[in-house]
């Protein structure tokens, strides 16, 4: 609750407040929210969608791109701007639809992570590369794009782009009449979800000025490579990485269609010349840019006509966050909202760029050499979700306790085998295929792990059934063995056949572990405790 109705701001009137009888446009503009595509917006509290997307994140980055070797005719120096910008990615990728339906689990339900789920226009899905990297891939409606040719050449031109502020494209599908992207997969929400919906702390008003500065250095790299254009900057296309770090997602940076709207929000956040034209113009984002100025101010999403009667009649009570007392200081409101009007001037040329916006916003910085995860109030990055006893088992890579549970999980979690063994066992073949399996379960019973292997190779290799606890049972084998790559490729294939099954992502965490790979092992070691909570309590 605020302390008082007495606004901590001393607010100038400024030329911008003068002109709003030109955003009448804007004011009597209907608030009814037309058709709504968030399907790019990478979102953890989904509806209806029964589990929460995944925070297993890009890992083992090898020396060939996307499980392929490198083009030897790469051109020298192509990729200089990965190395100035400070990341490592590969190039750009026209991916196949199989990799892709590969990747994503044959596009599962459960691995959909779009705000609306399976009724949004545009689909995402949270997915893993061959070659273990996360991605997020969004899956246009086949209407959208309707000529190859322009979605290559638009996707071709994001895909260019390389920035520690951008959520990067790695790529795209263009296969008869499927239309994809590809890019990073970012772990941690949505600056509305951090912003709007915060759970465990208000965002500090340090970390508010460091995602406003680091947007406008977004932009400003965009603008400078000649990409200009983002459509429908808001609060949900803003993501959060591993190190919640905030960056803008590239998907804004192509329209959901080649004639659709660029605009698909509330009417009432719509810049007014766009209202007018139609068309997006880079002050059109520089406007969006203002709204997310206020969004920061005032930790809700209040129209920016209402905001700028808020601020011309000095009446800040609905406008500053009662969460910022203590922190927030005249001087640094005012200028916020000095930024937030230039940008929300009703004449286009009258708003600053983004290069001028990244100027105002450094002096606004505080608590700079502070880690953005920590200004989150999550004091060890790796430790943002408890982990269950099996998950710390885990942890200590006791392959004992690991061993013992599974065992005694036995085959429940193979949803549908047990139908699928009795119908065939009249087969001699089957009969073979099941005795394999069972000398592998009896050599996995009394721990004699190489012999269980063999078991269950022969097993699979049959390939007529298939079966998660399989793959799950040989790779603890070949942990045990200490045999790490094969145990993870087990693991990630026992995922692939049961996307939500928890054991799946405490065999690729341990795995993870005995590679070096830490930091990798812990966002597994999340997801299966994450699973395994939702699971216990379902």
């Amino acid at each position: 609750m605020r302390a008082s109705n007495q606004s901590p701001f001393t607010f100038p009137v400024f030329h911008s407040f003068d002109c709003l009888e030109s955003l009448r446009l804007l004011r009597e503009a209907p608030l009814k929210l037309i058709d709504q595509d968030c399907s790019d917006l990478l979102l953890t509290e989904r509806v209806g969608m029964g589990c929460d997307f995944s925070k297993y994140t890009a890992c083992c980055m090898g020396t060939e791109e996307y499980g392929h070797p490198a083009p030897e005719d790469q051109v020298d120096g192509e990729n200089e701007d990965n190395a100035v910008e400070g990341i490592d990615l590969p190039r750009f990728h026209e991916f196949t639809i199989d990799q892709l339906r590969r990747a994503t689990s044959g596009f599962a339900v459960e691995n959909i992570v779009s705000e609306h789920g399976e009724k949004a226009p545009n689909v995402v899905y949270k997915g893993r590369l061959d070659n273990q990297m996360r991605i997020a891939v969004k899956r246009f409606n086949r209407n959208a794009w309707p000529e190859a040719q322009p979605f290559l050449e638009e996707a071709r031109a994001v895909g260019q782009l390389r920035n520690q502020r951008l959520v990067n494209l790695l790529g795209c599908c263009c296969e008869g009449d499927e239309r994809l992207l590809v890019a990073e997969y970012m772990s941690n929400d949505t600056l509305a979800k951090h912003l709007f919906h915060w759970e465990n702390q208000p965002m500090r008003w340090a970390m508010r000025m460091r995602v406003a500065l680091f947007l406008a250095q977004a932009l400003e790299y965009c603008t400078s490579k000649g990409r200009a254009l983002y459509h429908d900057l808001n609060a949900y296309r803003v993501l959060y990485d591993d190190d919640y770090n905030p960056r803008l997602s590239c998907f804004g940076l192509m329209k959901n269609s080649r004639d659709g709207k660029s605009y698909s929000t509330n009417l009432a956040f719509t810049p007014p010349e766009y209202l007018r034209t139609g068309r997006v113009t880079p002050e059109s984002v520089t406007y969006s840019f203002g709204t997310l100025l206020l969004d920061l101010l005032s930790g809700k999403h209040i129209p920016p006509s209402h905001a700028l009667d808020l601020i011309r009649d000095k009446n800040l009570q609905m406008l500053s966050d009662s969460c910022l007392e203590g922190e927030l200081t005249n001087d640094d409101g005012t200028e916020l909202v000095r930024l937030a009007s230039l940008c929300l001037q009703s004449e286009p040329r009258e708003r600053p760029n983004p290069k001028s916006l990244v100027a105002a916003l450094i002096p606004l910085q505080k608590d700079s050499e502070v880690p953005s995860h920590v200004l989150m109030g999550i004091p060890d990055g790796a430790a943002t979700f408890p982990l269950t006893p099996l998950g710390e088992a885990c942890l200590r890579m006791d392959l004992t306790a690991l061993h013992e549970v599974m065992e005694k999980m036995g085959y429940k979690d193979d949803e549908g085998a047990a139908t699928e063994l009795s119908f065939q066992m009249w087969t001699n073949q089957m009969q073979e295929t099941l005795d394999s399996k069972k000398k592998g379960d009896a050599a996995f019973r009394l721990k004699d792990f190489k012999t269980a292997i063999d078991g269950y190779t022969q097993f699979i290799d049959v390939g007529t059934m298939v079966s998660p606890t399989v793959y799950a049972r040989r790779s603890l084998c070949y942990l045990m063995s200490n045999m790490a790559d094969e145990a993870l490729n087990d693991a990630m294939q026992a995922q692939v056949i049961s996307p939500v099954w928890y054991i799946a992502f405490y065999l690729q965490a341990v795995a993870l572990l005995a590679m070096g790979k830490e930091n990798d092992a812990q966002m597994a070691l999340k997801e299966g405790s994450s699973l395994e909570t939702k699971k216990s309590t379902n």
